[in-house]
């Protein structure tokens, strides 16, 4: 299944892009882009699919992206058949990480902002509050230029900052880590999944990697990752596929294979426990997004 590369047209007087996407229907497809993306819906209903993630937008739904992470909105089909009592409509503010320069995001007040932007990779659901409070934001910058377009967008970024109102995404094991920092515990058990999650991986192996007895390593990640290590290596595993299912026409039984599962059976419940469908559905519910006109 083939993922595009998309651009938005940017002015030349600006230094980042704020569009308005608007139609009987979201006119994309399955792709992806090298900047950082803000999505807001003012108008339609239908199905997101962020990475490997798979959920329902509707008007006011935020989504903020990091880049080259594979997304497609597509609407409800009444919109598709143009019966829908208004246009599909949204927001959308795209940047590049050095939009403002080189050194800009490296200064200590953006501290803060760079732990978003790093947590952007996989996909962020902005909600609540911090959603209401970003909306109107976003509607306003349609209209201005200047310094009052980029203190709107600073105005974003402080909210992000600060808030805890968010859902990610796409798994860990869909996003390929380009940039790994060793500098802890967490960082370096965490680059082990992802560099190993293609075989067996024994607790006494990774404790090793905390450099903790077995059973610290266990409570340290449950208190960490909020799941076990099993139940983390496996999400890892799905999303790995769910990458492969996209990217390429294996067969099931060579993702399974490859995203670190020996057994079919075994691979194809714990897909569906964690994506609530079958390799299979999943597969064709991409393929139909990839052909429709979307965002």
């Amino acid at each position: 299944m083939k993922i595009i590369e998309q651009r938005l047209p940017q002015d030349y007087d600006k230094s980042f892009i704020v569009f308005q996407e608007k139609g009987p229907f979201f006119p994309n497809q399955w792709h992806y882009h090298p900047e950082y993306e803000l999505v807001l819906v003012t108008q339609s209903t239908g199905r997101r699919m962020v990475g490997d993630h798979i959920g329902h937008f509707s008007e006011g739904d935020l989504v903020f992206m990091g880049p080259c992470l594979p997304h497609v909105w597509v609407n409800d089909e009444i919109y598709i058949k143009g019966a829908a009592p208004q246009q599909a409509n949204a927001i959308v503010i795209q940047f590049e990480r050095d939009f403002l320069g080189d050194q800009f995001f490296r200064i200590p007040e953006m501290e803060g902002v760079r732990q978003v932007l790093g947590s952007s990779n996989r996909g962020l659901h902005i909600r609540d509050q911090a959603r209401d409070r970003i909306a109107p934001l976003m509607e306003e910058m349609l209209e201005m230029n200047g310094i009052q377009r980029l203190a709107n967008l600073f105005r974003i970024f402080d909210i992000l900052v600060q808030t805890s109102e968010y859902e990610v995404l796409s798994s860990p094991g869909y996003v390929q880590r380009t940039q790994l920092d060793h500098s802890n515990r967490i960082d370096r058990v965490t680059e082990y999944i992802l560099r190993n999650f293609d075989r067996e991986i024994s607790l006494k192996e990774i404790a090793s990697v905390a450099n903790t007895a077995v059973a610290t390593f266990c409570v340290f990640f449950k208190d960490h990752y909020r799941m076990t290590f099993i139940e983390y290596v496996n999400t890892v595993r799905i999303g790995y596929a769910c990458k492969l299912l996209t990217e390429s026409s294996r067969n099931i039984m060579e993702v399974a294979y490859r995203s670190g599962f020996n057994n079919l059976g075994n691979f194809n419940r714990r897909f569906k426990a964690i994506k609530g469908m079958t390799p299979s559905e999943y597969r064709k519910l991409i393929e139909v997004a990839s052909e429709a006109k979307a965002m």
